[in-house]
């Protein structure tokens, strides 16, 4: 009997690069445990089907569905059929907070819920297709036109039918999401802690970056996200770290300032809230996982789930 083969995230996977636009279409592996990036997710199933465990809930995605959700909370694909063929890709918070979306979805997703739609036809293959391959393609005019077209697609989602499935009970709560004028205001916290969020920031640099008071900085933020400044910096050192934890001969200390924590017991206490060990446990439980055949089926170019 063939074992079957798992997921293993690479060192210079997604989680490396909380900042960037990352595209896939792929044959994925299922995972044996949970991941996390600072990004929200967007799976459009090509062929097959695929089962999410997120944090709260399960959903399976079968052909035609197109799916987003915040990857800040622990998820992981946990089964798929043989034939499974997704597509989509992982958006920086800098871009999602651009879309035009019906009211209070943002802060929902953020929050834990699942948006699904099945009203997707043909032509959604082929552009997913073809914005993995601009986006893919080494031309900076081609992999901007891959984030703008992959955006209006997903803003054309307000106009068909679509559902908010179940996550934490705070989904249910979450009111007041973005609108008009905090939006642009989120966008220019988010890239001045995408450029930044290696080094010793705070809320009044950021607030002093987007042109805010302070506390008015911290208010928006956490409406439209449910985190805190700090917590979204955090995760997106965390979502570094994690990826140069899966390296070989790393050191925890370095990776704690690499990543931009200013000691390893803030490093230590902020993994393990997230991820639910330590960062030198993580590392060991990598290593120490037994291989399996690790050969992607079908056509992957560049599984990350």
């Amino acid at each position: 009997m063939v074992a079957r083969a798992y997921y293993e995230p690479a060192a210079n996977g997604v989680e490396r690069l909380p900042t960037e636009l990352q595209m896939f279409h792929a044959s994925p592996l299922v995972m044996r445990a949970a991941h996390w990036h600072a990004q929200v997710e967007v799976n459009f199933i090509v062929r097959g089907w695929a089962n999410y465990r997120m944090s709260g809930h399960e959903i399976r995605f079968n052909a035609g569905d197109m799916a987003l959700f915040w990857g800040g909370r622990p998820h992981y694909l946990n089964d798929a059929s043989d034939d499974l063929v997704y597509a989509g890709g992982h958006l920086p918070l800098v871009h999602f907070f651009r879309l035009r979306l019906p009211q209070n979805v943002q802060a929902k997703l953020m929050q834990g819920a699942t948006l699904v739609t099945r009203a997707t036809d043909a032509a959604d293959a082929l552009n997913f297709a073809r914005w993995n391959d601009y986006a893919r393609s080494g031309d900076p005019m081609k992999a901007g036109m891959a984030v703008d077209e992959l955006l209006l697609r997903i803003e054309r989602v307000r106009f068909d039918p679509y559902d908010l499935l179940p996550g934490p009970v705070s989904v249910a709560s979450a009111i007041e999401g973005i609108d008009h004028h905090s939006s642009p205001i989120v966008v220019r916290i988010c890239d001045f802690i995408a450029d930044n969020f290696r080094e010793d920031i705070d809320s009044s640099d950021i607030a002093s970056a987007a042109d805010i008071h302070p506390k008015y900085a911290m208010g928006v933020f956490k409406k439209s996200t449910g985190m805190t400044l700090n917590d979204y910096v955090n995760l997106m050192r965390l979502s570094y770290a994690q990826a140069l934890l899966m390296q070989e001969d790393v050191n925890v200390l370095q990776v704690a300032m690499d990543s931009g924590f200013g000691s390893l017991s803030a490093f230590n206490k902020s993994f393990r809230k997230i991820a639910g060990m330590s960062p030198t446990d993580f590392r060991r439980d990598v290593r120490c996982r037994p291989s399996a055949p690790r050969v992607m089926r079908a056509h992957s170019t560049g599984s990350v789930n």
